[in-house]
């Protein structure tokens, strides 16, 4: 992520404001002039002339001419001082949002990929793996129920294969055609998904003889 670049001459001038709160120079002083300010700094001429300017426009100095620049304030050079760092919090906290609001859309990137794959992964599962049971669990109205498997004839009605009910916490496996199918039991049984939707219109449609 671009980081926010403070300018050059932005700098120089936060430095000069800090030696005149630390007294270096003192109020009533004359500064050198901008080319020897320059040089000081390590900075261009137009460089030193854009951070006194600065300066100039906050009345922490004054551009005399023919005599240099001249001290005004310490304590406005202080001001400037807590707001640059104020502005470079903000900046920072700044950059710090968008780097989490990039990192939680990176996650739900990664998030929806393995979701993706997981579904990829379920149906070549299914295809594979034919008999996985599927399950359901009756309408407690419906009409089917308090009847044995026989006298529905769900796989005739249905081709569904029901290899396990459970009843309570009692788990019937291969129930034969005599065992009832009662209020509550959860139907366990294999086919195809056509055959889940024909269980389902099965137990909600009308009785079948």
């Amino acid at each position: 992520m671009p980081k926010i670049k403070e300018p050059r001459y932005h700098k120089i001038a936060q430095e000069i404001a800090e030696a005149i709160v630390n007294k270096k120079f003192e109020v009533g002083q004359k500064l050198h002039a901008r080319s020897t300010l320059a040089a000081t700094f390590g900075v261009s001429a137009e460089t030193a002339r854009k951070a006194i300017s600065v300066l100039a426009d906050l009345d922490i100095v004054k551009v005399v001419h023919g005599s240099g620049v001249e001290v005004l304030s310490r304590e406005r050079a202080r001001e400037f001082l807590s707001q640059a760092k104020e502005s470079r919090n903000l900046q920072e906290t700044h950059s710090q949002i968008k780097a989490l609001i990039a990192k939680q859309k990176e996650d739900l990137t990664n998030l929806d990929e393995s979701f993706t794959l997981l579904l990829d992964q379920t149906q070549r599962v299914n295809q594979h793996n034919p008999m996985s049971p599927f399950e359901y669990i009756p309408d407690a109205n419906s009409d089917k129920l308090n009847r044995s498997i026989g006298s529905l004839n769900i796989w005739q009605n249905t081709g569904a294969t029901i290899i396990a009910v459970l009843h309570d916490e009692d788990l019937i496996l291969s129930p034969g055609p005599y065992a009832n199918i009662q209020p509550g039991d959860t139907i366990y049984f294999v086919g195809t998904e056509k055959t889940v939707e024909a269980i389902q219109q099965f137990f909600e449609g009308p009785s079948t003889n």
